[in-house]
Formats: structure tokens, C-alpha cells, sequence
């Protein structure tokens, strides 16, 4: 009997404007993995009329957060809707300890885990020279104004401290610099998706 390839499963994470979106859907393409990411989750439940979409944007109409548990059942949907890909990149999740431990115990079901989180590293006065740039041209209010990106990338190095350490202690956490153009950046990320890729 054929032994089952198993799956990759990776963790992208980095402060906005450091191109991990961009990051993630080429390495979709170049390795066979899928792209998730929260903000597409949410546009397809809510977009769709899921029952799932509509629990949560009635939580967004009271301005409250939506739980971790609406979250994670919309990823496991995701999942199941794609059994037959090489693996996935979720980008930018979990953000949480809560959502990092509701993450692996998924996995666990599934019976897969995280195999590696990579942060990309960026120095912050080019996360807003970057997100400035943007700007112009986004039409998002949030990448116009600098103490705002500053503050923004204050929360995300608060949050995701805590979700990078979680993993470290598991031994898969890595940074990688988010620093020159894309394709430098991609083939750092490569080498080490390539050594994943080639040991299972």
C-alpha cells in the first residue's frame, strides 16, 4: 500500500505592509499549498449566507469580536472543502494563545499538526514607508496615517509575541527577514519549505 505524502502545514506570519499576503499566494502556486487567511474565511461564510457567516456578522453588527470558536469552524469548513491539496499557509492566524491551542487541537483531529511558523521580520520604519505607499493607492484610511500604522504594528509584535513563543517552545518557530524585494524574500521562504517538503 502507498504510504500517504504528508501534509504541510505553515503558520506566515508578519506586521502589515510586510508583504506576507503577496508571499503566501506565490508559494501557493509554486509548492501546491492553500492560502487561508481570516479575512477570506469571513468574506465567503458572510458573503455566502452560511449559517456560520451569519453568526458572525450578527456579532459584528454589535460591534463585538467574533469568538474564537465561529473562527475555527469556519477554517475546519475550509479545510474540508480542500482535502486534496499539498498543504496549507495560514496567514496571519492564529493571533491568540486561545486560537493557538483551538488550532492544534483541529489539526490533531485531522491528525496533522503545525509544522513550522515563520515570522517576517521587518524593520518598522519600512512597514510604514511601505503601508504610506500603499496608501495612495489602497483607499484604506489605516495605511495614510503613520501613528496609526505604528500603533498597528505596536499590536501586532503585543499579540503575536505571544503566539511565536507558544510555537518556540514546540521547537517550529523561525523568523526570516522581510526585508528587499520579493523575490528575495520568496526564496528564503523556498529553502526552507523546500527542506519540509523534501523530508515527508
Amino acid at each position: 500500500m502507498k504510504k500517504e505524502t504528508k501534509r504541510i502545514n505553515l503558520i506566515l506570519f508578519g506586521p502589515p505592509g510586510s508583504g506576507k499576503g503577496t508571499q503566501a499566494k506565490i508559494l501557493e502556486e509554486k509548492f501546491g499549498l492553500l492560502q487561508v487567511s481570516t479575512g477570506d474565511l469571513f468574506r465567503y461564510e458572510i458573503g455566502n449566507n452560511t449559517p456560520l457567516g451569519q453568526k458572525a456578522k450578527a456579532y459584528m453588527n454589535e460591534g463585538k469580536l467574533v469568538p474564537d470558536e465561529v473562527t475555527v469552524a469556519m477554517l475546519k469548513n475550509k479545510l474540508e472543502m480542500h482535502p486534496d491539496v499539498r498543504g496549507y499557509i495560514l496567514d496571519g492566524f492564529p493571533r491568540t494563545i486561545a486560537q493557538s491551542e483551538a488550532l492544534d487541537i483541529l489539526l490533531s483531529e485531522r491528525g496533522e499538526s503545525v509544522d513550522k511558523l515563520i515570522a517576517l521580520v521587518v524593520d518598522e520604519d519600512e512597514i510604514v514607508s511601505r503601508l504610506l505607499e500603499r496608501g495612495k493607492t489602497s483607499g484604506r484610511a489605516d495605511d495614510a496615517n503613520e501613528a496609526v500604522i505604528r500603533n498597528r504594528i505596536a499590536v501586532y509584535h503585543e499579540e503575536t509575541a505571544r503566539v511565536y513563543n507558544y510555537y518556540d517552545k514546540k521547537g517550529i518557530s523561525m523568523e526570516v527577514s522581510g526585508m528587499g524585494d520579493i523575490d528575495e524574500i520568496n526564496a528564503r521562504l523556498s529553502v526552507i519549505i523546500d527542506d519540509l517538503v523534501s523530508c515527508c
